[in-house]
């Protein structure tokens, strides 16, 4: 048994790699192996041998499989230190970049002028996007017979046969939020209302999704001289230009009598917009003094109170500022042009009461 002790543990002692060592254990101590082979001769052996020879077999098995285990993990320190020469990682080495994540235009312009309007008192007000025809028309003085209400115009939302409800739509403005939040909070009052809204129509300025936001201001003392200077005030603040020009041409909208739509100053200069220099007018949103009967609606009287309203699309002055050219790449393109016009994260307080980064 010594010789063959002896010549197990040298073989495992001069082992190269984990595959020979596997084939000595299994020449040593498998199944077939000669220490097995041994311990069957034991049944063939006198009591007295057996008392001694199966012990020293035992020993044996044991003090090969201790020299084999010792060996696996000779090797495997020995593979990790050759590892740990050939492989190195320099911890000093700067982290690679990682691309900041960015905020969507329409978000961000809401994030914006919502800070603006802040500054001037408004505060926010929010509504359902699927309300009855009633907030969004009637309750507007929009009257049945006008093209805003036909289905080409407007979604309808289906009803089922024997429905009785009152109709409803997609929103078309976000005026409803007017009405809704008059009747809750009453006068005075001064709100904006920023949301998506829905109209049928496609093309580069227009989309069957947009977003909105509309103003309103009701006290005992206000007037187109307040709504001027409110417009003025966010003109150039949004557009970080001081004393930008604006325009009040007189046109005619169902919820406000006066209404004016309002322009501000621009340019063309090779192919390209500037905002508040030149000669020439861009139309930019609708305004006016809230129709008495909008105010009835609102549960406010209108003998007692009066109020300016506006309304403009959050995506077209998105645009403007930002030097967007169509509409549809806020909706359905690859958004990593976001990055071509400049959008990354806000370093601001955002609608979400936190830091957009």
């Amino acid at each position: 048994m010594d010789d063959l002790k002896q010549k197990y543990l040298k073989l495992i002692a001069d082992a190269a790699d984990e595959s020979a060592l596997e084939d000595i254990r299994l020449a040593a101590v498998g199944k077939k192996g000669e220490v097995a082979l041994k311990m069957r001769e034991l049944g063939k052996m006198t009591p007295e041998e057996r008392q001694t020879a199966g012990p020293a077999l035992n020993a044996l098995k044991d003090e090969i499989n201790s020299a084999l285990a010792a060996k696996k993990a000779a090797l495997g320190d020995a593979a990790l230190d050759e590892r740990l020469r050939s492989e190195w990682l320099d911890v000093t080495l700067p982290v690679r970049a990682q691309r900041q994540g960015s905020i969507h235009p329409v978000s961000q312009v809401t994030e914006e002028l919502t800070a603006i309007f802040a500054e001037m008192g408004f505060s926010v007000a929010e509504g359902p996007r699927i309300d009855t025809d009633w907030y969004n028309f009637d309750a507007l003085n929009i009257p049945g017979h006008h093209p805003a209400r036909a289905e080409m115009d407007t979604f309808y939302m289906a009803r089922a046969e024997g429905d009785n409800r009152p109709p409803h739509v997609l929103r078309t403005h976000t005026s409803p939020v007017q009405i809704r939040t008059m009747e809750a909070e009453g006068a005075p009052l001064r709100i904006i209302c920023p949301g998506g809204v829905y109209r049928a129509d496609y093309d580069q300025t227009h989309t069957p999704m947009f977003h909105q936001v509309e103003g309103l201001a009701i006290d005992k003392d206000i007037s187109m001289a307040n709504l001027k200077w409110t417009l003025e005030e966010f003109f150039s603040a949004f557009f970080e230009i001081d004393g930008i020009k604006t325009r009040f041409r007189a046109s005619h909208f169902p919820f406000t009598e006066p209404s004016a739509e309002v322009d501000i100053q621009c340019s063309w200069v090779d192919g390209q917009l500037r905002i508040g220099e030149g000669d020439g007018w861009m139309e930019v949103l609708g305004s006016g003094m809230v129709h008495p009967k909008v105010l009835q609606a609102g549960g406010i009287d209108p003998d007692v109170w009066q109020g300016f309203a506006f309304g403009m699309g959050i995506d077209r002055i998105a645009m403007l500022k930002y030097g967007i050219p169509d509409l549809r790449a806020f909706f359905d393109s690859d958004l990593r042009w976001l990055r071509h016009y400049g959008f990354a994260s806000l370093d601001q307080p955002n609608l979400h009461g936190g830091l957009s980064r």
